[in-house]
């Protein structure tokens, strides 16, 4: 007996399961939306946006932490591209972050770098006439290494064109013209080449004597600074014999003074003494030379004068 399949009932079921299937979809999106919060703010580039699309991530120092939600022309201006960004609420956009627009790897994927943010500045907050907070756009790599590139073949056509400039006609039969001078110049060299190397052994000789002779001149140098050395030892020591010899006479100076002043007196006294008992031997010589006798009877008494 064959069972009887109800196509009915099956494609009600694949029916329903499909539903629950784009339910469940729709609710775990949803759901991860309603979990995160997210703050807006705006950016404004006046470069490409070329392969930024929206839904890109948005980085802030690598970590993804928003999302592009939508990318348009200013309608303040048309030269610049306003980008709408989603950003997970808590991200400390500060008034110093920079946004940049980076590619990733070879592909040219792109998406918002943000970047900078100092523990010192302020958070940003919502400017005048504008319906979010706006953060500052910075040159992408590509729009540096473009510019850079653009200087540097500026600069590379500027030289050559002065290059080209300095190489006219004139100068080239100049630039010619030194060559050849160059050329004779060598040969002339290779020519003497024995010449050249006995000077240069000369010159090397020479060399030797001068370090020899400098040698030399060091170590008289070096006997005159002991010499020198030795005379004004010398000629301290003789100053100190000096010193030593004014200090003797003033000492001597002194003990002539005090002998002076003690002796001088009692030698006066004894040179009047004996200037006396010269007197008296010279007064008993002359008695005796008129009367020796009186060596025998004495000295005669003076005879009474008149009266007596």
């Amino acid at each position: 007996m064959e069972t009887k399949v109800n196509l009915a009932v099956v494609g009600a079921f694949v029916l329903v399961l499909g539903v629950a299937l784009v339910g469940g979809l729709l609710w775990l999106s949803s759901g991860k939306s309603f979990r995160v919060a997210y703050d807006t703010y705006l950016v404004y580039m006046s470069e490409s946006v070329s392969g930024l699309s929206p839904d890109a991530p948005v980085r802030y120092r690598g970590v993804q932490v928003g999302r592009v939600r939508k990318i348009a022309l200013s309608a303040n201006d048309a030269e610049k591209v306003q980008l709408t960004l989603d950003v997970q609420r808590g991200t400390p956009i500060k008034q110093d972050t920079v946004a940049e627009l980076q590619s990733q790897g070879l592909t040219g994927i792109a998406h918002v770098e943000l970047s900078g943010g100092s523990r010192d500045s302020p958070l940003l907050g919502v400017m005048p006439n504008e319906e979010y907070p706006v953060i500052a756009s910075g040159p992408s790599l590509m729009l540096r290494l473009d510019t850079q590139v653009s200087t540097l073949l500026t600069n590379l056509n500027r030289s050559s064109e002065r290059f080209n400039a300095l190489l006219d006609d004139r100068n080239r039969r100049v630039l010619s013209q030194t060559l050849a001078n160059l050329e004779v110049v060598s040969r002339t060299l290779a020519d003497r080449a024995a010449s050249i190397d006995a000077g240069v052994t000369d010159a090397a000789r020479t060399m030797q004597n001068t370090a020899r002779l400098t040698g030399e001149l060091s170590q008289l140098i070096e006997r005159v600074r002991r010499s020198a050395d030795a005379f004004d030892r010398m000629t301290d020591e003789g100053a100190r014999a000096g010193a030593t010899a004014a200090h003797a006479m003033e000492s001597a100076r002194t003990t002539i003074n005090a002998f002076s002043g003690a002796a001088l007196p009692e030698a006066q006294t004894l040179v009047a003494e004996l200037r006396s008992l010269t007197l008296s031997l010279k007064r008993l010589s002359e008695e005796l030379e008129r009367d020796p006798s009186m060596l025998l009877r004495g000295r005669t008494p003076a005879p009474r004068g008149p009266g007596e």
